[in-house]
């Protein structure tokens, strides 16, 4: 049984995806071919060296078509192939023959800067030919051809370009003769894992085994020779580095510090963490490798439940945009990448596929409504690279520490992974909804929808999610009959459940409640409990002590500034009041904002003491809070914001 076709119907949904269609890919591509007259003096890591992006340039360079030398990072080359990913996902939902044509005539000059036996990285075709393969621990060329295979595997299952798939197929093939155990291959790993997990893609498409066991080797082999990446540096030239200030990370940030069978924690870069297990999940999937999938289960253990913010946001720390360790979670000083959150939920979504558990569905959707989608602007044209949980202008401008936090979207950056990372996962949505194992259907995403099956089954969902919690569905059955379970959230502590009518107790198992459909239309309703919740966090969490965060249905909230005229950190929330919830069809595309009970305290003044002894009455105000989902925060004007708050 497989998905045949889905169509989205949920407004929330359809806005953003029309969104990528009609702003962030024509966006994106006037960057890529420097025509948007960027200003990137925003960028948090002062990674740009002028106004422009250059990416399309230097494949024109590698191609032929111009001269010139390459311009910014080695992975330049992925900013484009991730837009072509995204744009090959709307091509199936929003068809445009205007689009198609740039997508086709994109494919054409990627097939010419290629290299004949299959290579492609264009800094290295272009200013160091001779430096090839040989430092990994920097170069990101497997990294960079990984991502033109997941672009060329999604270009061509939409539109059916084979010369798309030829160039990744080309790509592989030129991978797997240089890498190996065999004599005279490369023993050694991409500093930055990406290629796992598009070998896996291009092996479902092909069935051509050497991509799925070229993946094993690359997973299997991470850590086995964990001084491989510091030998090629000096044997390469120690004081010839491709990215500055590489040298001195640890083996941890890069997972190649032990075999992944004996890691038993992430501490390095998050989006490496998180890609390594997207394709771990996936290869284990497919090899049944026990080891791989115990890695996977004590990493997703160790970042869900120790090291993930309240938000899905993932990576505490600016240095090496990197884990710290368990229960280190601060608010302002955090960085939780985009990407990162982007990962996060491709690990998930891998999750579900090997096991029926709620949980990796309740984290996916963590990531769909709060950690990745804040990572974009409400017109789709300014970015968040860094997503704190704690924000104010003057430490961004005054603290070195916060230089990395903004309370603004920025219009690109240097280093430019995060736009096009959120758009192809926006772009692609509809492939989060269900999960399909032989004759079972996971429905764990409440995103209304209409798709039909191969076995002439039918699901039609509907609901005003997230503002509401009624879902109803209408499910068809097809020519066999299949199980359907739907996810329980964790967030919903009382749920309501009626099947044609009538009322049903609720029978959970993992986090899903299942329905036999076999001959006889179901028409099944939910009423998840959207309620206000005032979460508190595990009192490890040092950050969190003494604070509350607020969450109602998936969605978890802000205070911003802009909506409070007190500062945010002297608000006190008055837990045992109820909260009030209104939706405001004109603020922020469309929300329920939240509003609680808080005592406020007096300021001081400019001239008060900065230390005193406790007074006797401290001067407080009783007010209102106002919050707005974390995803829409800095989309007015500038000022603080903070997502956990004091309570009395």
């Amino acid at each position: 049984m497989k998905i045949q076709k889905t169509k989205i119907t949920a407004d929330f949904w359809r806005r953003y995806r029309e969104l990528v269609v009609k702003e962030v890919l024509p966006y994106q591509w006037k960057v890529m071919n420097d025509e948007a007259g960027i200003n990137i003096a925003d960028d948090p890591q002062n990674n740009g060296q002028d106004q422009n992006s250059h990416a399309i340039a230097n494949l024109r360079i590698a191609a032929g078509k111009m001269k010139g030398h390459h311009y910014g990072f080695p992975f330049q080359d992925t900013d484009v192939y991730k837009w072509l990913e995204a744009a090959a996902y709307t091509l199936k939902y929003h068809p445009d023959d205007d689009l198609r044509k740039i997508t086709d005539r994109l494919v054409d000059l990627i097939a010419a800067a290629q290299e004949d036996d299959g290579y492609l990285s264009t800094y290295f075709q272009i200013d160091a030919p001779d430096r090839k393969f040989k430092r990994l621990q920097q170069s990101h060329e497997l990294y960079t051809m990984g991502h033109y295979i997941e672009a060329g595997v999604a270009y061509y299952q939409v539109t059916g370009s084979q010369k798309a798939l030829a160039i990744a197929e080309k790509m592989a093939d030129c991978i797997d003769r240089h890498f190996g155990r065999d004599e005279g291959k490369i023993r050694g790993v991409d500093g930055h894992p990406e290629i796992e997990l598009a070998l896996a893609r291009l092996y479902e498409v092909t069935t051509d085994h050497r991509y799925l066991e070229l993946a094993h080797f690359f997973l299997t082999e991470r850590g086995q020779d964990p001084d491989f990446l510091d030998r090629q540096v000096q044997a390469d030239g120690p004081d010839r580095d491709i990215i500055p200030n590489m040298r001195g990370l640890p083996k941890e940030y890069y997972l190649t510090n032990a075999p992944l069978k004996d890691q038993q924690a992430p501490h390095g870069h998050a989006v490496r963490v998180v890609y390594l297990c997207t394709g771990m999940a996936y290869v284990a999937r497919y090899t049944h490798d026990k080891e791989l999938l115990a890695a996977c289960d004590r990493f997703w253990n160790d970042i869900v439940k120790r090291q993930m913010y309240i938000t899905g946001n993932i990576g505490q720390t600016t240095t090496g945009e990197a884990f710290t360790y368990d229960y280190d979670l601060p608010n302002d000083t955090n960085y939780g990448e985009t990407c990162a959150s982007v990962g996060l939920a491709f690990f998930a979504n891998q999750m579900l596929k090997l096991r029926p558990l709620g949980e990796y569905a309740d984290v996916l959707e963590k990531e769909l409504f709060n950690g990745a989608l804040a990572g974009m602007s409400l017109d789709g044209k300014h970015f968040f690279y860094v997503n704190p949980l704690e924000a104010d202008p003057a430490d961004n401008k005054w603290n070195p520490g916060k230089a990395h936090i903004l309370t603004r979207r920025a219009e690109w950056f240097g280093c430019a992974c995060c736009p096009s990372n959120l758009a192809r996962l926006i772009a692609s949505v509809d492939r989060y909804i269900y999960t399909v194992s032989d004759e079972t259907v996971l429905s764990h995403q409440f995103i209304a929808n209409d798709t039909q099956f191969s076995n002439g089954a039918r699901i039609q969902q509907e609901n005003n999610y997230p503002w509401s919690g009624d879902i109803h569905y209408r499910v068809s059955p097809g020519k066999t009959p299949f199980r359907l379970g739907i996810r329980l959230p964790h967030w919903s502590a009382k749920t309501a459940l009626t099947v044609n009518g009538q009322k049903k107790e609720l029978a959970v198992d993992n986090g899903f409640i299942y329905f036999e459909v076999a001959d006889k239309e179901l028409a099944i309703d939910l009423q998840l409990d959207m309620s206000v919740k005032y979460m508190v966090a595990n009192n490890r969490v040092k950050a969190d002590i003494g604070k509350v965060a607020i969450q109602r249905g998936p969605l978890v909230y802000a205070a911003e500034g802009t909506d409070n005229d007190f500062p945010l950190w002297t608000a006190r929330v008055l837990t045992e009041e109820e909260p009030r919830v209104s939706f405001e069809p004109q603020l922020l595309g469309g929300v329920a904002m939240v509003r609680v009970p808080v005592e406020s305290d007096q300021l001081a003044s400019v001239d008060a003491p900065l230390y005193q002894a406790l007074p006797e009455k401290v001067h407080r105000q009783r007010t209102t809070l106002k919050l707005v989902p974390y995803y829409a925060w800095a989309n007015r004007r500038d000022g603080a914001m903070q997502v956990w708050l004091h309570r009395r």
